[in-house]
């Protein structure tokens, strides 16, 4: 898979995953073993990307309103800012919460094109209570909501 709306592509013996098309954010492509975990090159990914950069990723997969309400801001003007790097994210809880929806993100865009990504934020999902991912990780307390979901997408990346 290589849309250019996708945080991954294609398995083939290796995972090489490039952030958002990784030559537009300046970023260098990560390489893992299929055997190895790439969650764990999207966390170190998520981890070491500036803001600006991270923020242009997710709003090309999920779009610019689902971003703003990870985001805790009422308004899409807010995302295009941080997008830009005009302004930044006010409240660091924000910041993590976006840090760990773009980790979700890239472990499912491995092997998801972006529509089905946005529609896992989005939907009721059964591991969570019948609730949905992005509204789970907005409510409540990211310490309990984070590795929730993270279980939840990696059991939705491993079954397909």
């Amino acid at each position: 898979m290589s849309n250019t709306h996708q945080l991954g592509t294609e398995v083939v013996q290796t995972v090489n995953w490039t952030v958002f098309g990784g030559v537009r954010a300046n970023v260098e492509p990560m390489t893992v073993t299929a055997s190895g975990r790439p969650d764990l090159a999207c966390y170190a990914q998520a981890m070491r990307l500036d803001t600006a950069v991270l923020v242009t990723g997710l709003r090309e997969v999920l779009g610019a309103r689902l971003v703003a309400y990870l985001g805790g801001v009422r308004e899409t003007r807010a995302v295009r800012q941080w997008a830009e790097g005009i302004r930044g994210v006010q409240d660091p809880a924000d910041e993590r919460r976006l840090r760990l929806a773009y980790r979700v993100a890239g472990l499912l865009s491995v092997r998801e094109p972006a529509g089905v990504v946005q529609a896992w934020f989005q939907g009721l999902n059964p591991q969570l209570g019948d609730r949905a991912p992005v509204r789970v990780l907005r409510e409540d307390d990211l310490d309990d909501a984070g590795p929730l979901v993270l279980a939840a997408a990696r059991s939705f990346a491993a079954t397909g």
